[in-house]
């Protein structure tokens, strides 16, 4: 019916040779080496860069979690020996900043000359000031620490109370002061005052 117009060429049989060339070729083992040889390299890359990845990974978790224990290890250290301490004096300070109340937290450790201090409430400064915390000595006053706080939540920290070049205490804390001073702190108080407590 199709070759109604010719336009089927004449059936032929192949020659003898080419019939065997195709079956042997057909039923020949199939040489898969290239394709083996590829997967295997990319095994291998793709295995080696994953360990590597993995090794650096778990090197890098390592450490920080090491830093981290060690930081717990020694803030329960400090926290328990503040709070723990029969030389350790509580003072609770109510501030007022930017329309809300909070509170300064003072722990008071007068045998290791240390204090741990806990702000509670502040507003957030603006971005060019800090809090400043003073301490009142019998010889004026001397910065504690510049706190800028960025953001709405709680701060603690632990100071070392002045000494002198021997290491002994040569002023006598008397109190505390916070004052709001430029980003970078100042070498006395200038900007609004926070609190003036004498202990």
């Amino acid at each position: 019916m199709t070759d109604w117009l010719g336009l089927l060429a004449a059936p032929r049989t192949p020659r003898p040779e080419l019939k065997g060339r195709v079956l042997a070729r057909a039923l020949a083992p199939r040489r898969r080496w290239p394709l083996a040889a590829a997967a295997v390299i990319t095994l291998a890359v793709g295995g080696g860069g994953g360990a590597w990845w993995a090794y650096r990974t778990i090197g890098t978790l390592t450490t920080e979690r090491d830093g981290l224990a060690a930081r717990v290890q020694a803030l329960e250290d400090t926290v328990s020996t503040f709070i723990h301490g029969p030389a350790t004096r509580l003072i609770q300070i109510p501030v007022s900043t930017g329309g809300r109340v909070g509170s300064v937290t003072i722990f008071a450790d007068s045998v290791r000359h240390r204090w741990l201090v806990r702000c509670d409430g502040l507003a957030p400064n603006a971005r060019d000031q800090a809090y400043q915390l003073w301490f009142i000595t019998d010889r004026g006053m001397a910065t504690a620490a510049v706190m800028p706080m960025d953001q709405d939540k709680p701060m603690v920290m632990a100071l070392e109370m002045p000494r002198g070049e021997g290491g002994e205490a040569d002023q006598r804390v008397l109190g505390a002061a916070m004052s709001i001073e430029p980003r970078a702190g100042s070498a006395s108080p200038s900007g609004p005052m926070v609190f003036h407590r004498l202990l």
